[in-house]
Protein backbone atom coordinates (compact mmCIF):
# COMPACT_ATOMS: atom_id res chain seq x y z
CA UNK A 1 0.00 0.00 0.00
CA UNK A 2 1.08 3.63 -0.63
CA UNK A 3 0.59 7.12 0.70
CA UNK A 4 1.03 10.27 -1.80
CA UNK A 5 2.71 12.79 -0.08
CA UNK A 6 3.35 16.21 -1.54
CA UNK A 7 4.96 19.60 -1.02
CA UNK A 8 4.79 23.05 -2.83
CA UNK A 9 8.86 24.12 -4.07
CA UNK A 10 9.14 27.24 -6.09
CA UNK A 11 5.70 27.61 -7.09
CA UNK A 12 4.99 23.37 -8.02
CA UNK A 13 3.51 20.94 -6.53
CA UNK A 14 5.48 17.86 -6.42
CA UNK A 15 3.29 14.70 -5.66
CA UNK A 16 5.46 11.01 -4.30
CA UNK A 17 3.76 8.07 -3.66
CA UNK A 18 5.88 6.10 -0.96
CA UNK A 19 5.16 2.98 1.18
CA UNK A 20 2.93 3.31 4.25
CA UNK A 21 5.65 2.72 6.51
CA UNK A 22 8.26 4.98 4.92
CA UNK A 23 5.54 7.76 4.91
CA UNK A 24 5.23 8.22 8.39
CA UNK A 25 8.78 8.71 8.81
CA UNK A 26 9.09 10.97 5.60
CA UNK A 27 6.12 13.04 6.64
CA UNK A 28 7.80 13.54 10.00
CA UNK A 29 11.31 14.65 8.74
CA UNK A 30 9.49 16.90 5.51
CA UNK A 31 7.25 18.48 8.76
CA UNK A 32 11.12 19.28 10.04
CA UNK A 33 13.02 20.93 7.30
CA UNK A 34 9.93 22.77 5.77
CA UNK A 35 7.18 24.60 5.64
CA UNK A 36 4.26 21.70 4.71
CA UNK A 37 1.51 24.19 4.35
CA UNK A 38 3.45 27.22 2.00
CA UNK A 39 5.91 27.13 -0.77
CA UNK A 40 9.31 26.52 -0.11
CA UNK A 41 12.25 28.55 -2.21
CA UNK A 42 14.52 26.57 -4.38
CA UNK A 43 17.75 27.97 -1.75
CA UNK A 44 15.92 26.52 0.86
CA UNK A 45 15.51 22.84 -0.30
CA UNK A 46 19.05 22.87 -1.04
CA UNK A 47 20.16 24.08 2.26
CA UNK A 48 17.83 21.15 3.61
CA UNK A 49 19.17 18.75 1.68
CA UNK A 50 22.56 19.64 2.62
CA UNK A 51 21.54 19.39 6.37
CA UNK A 52 20.12 15.94 5.71
CA UNK A 53 23.73 14.74 3.09
CA UNK A 54 25.89 15.98 6.36
CA UNK A 55 23.59 13.61 8.48
CA UNK A 56 23.69 11.03 6.73
CA UNK A 57 27.74 11.68 6.17
CA UNK A 58 28.43 11.77 10.53
CA UNK A 59 25.85 8.66 10.44
CA UNK A 60 27.88 6.42 7.98
CA UNK A 61 31.27 7.82 9.50
CA UNK A 62 30.08 6.53 13.32
CA UNK A 63 29.11 3.44 11.90
CA UNK A 64 32.45 2.58 9.95
CA UNK A 65 33.96 3.34 13.73
CA UNK A 66 31.68 0.91 15.09
CA UNK A 67 32.16 -1.51 12.31
CA UNK A 68 36.73 -1.16 12.94
CA UNK A 69 35.82 -1.52 16.38
CA UNK A 70 34.32 -4.94 15.84
CA UNK A 71 36.79 -6.26 13.88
Amino acid sequence: MSKRIGLDIGGRRFDLDVEDDFAIFLEKKMAQDFDIEANNDLKFVLQAYVKQIHELYTLEKKLEKILEQIQ
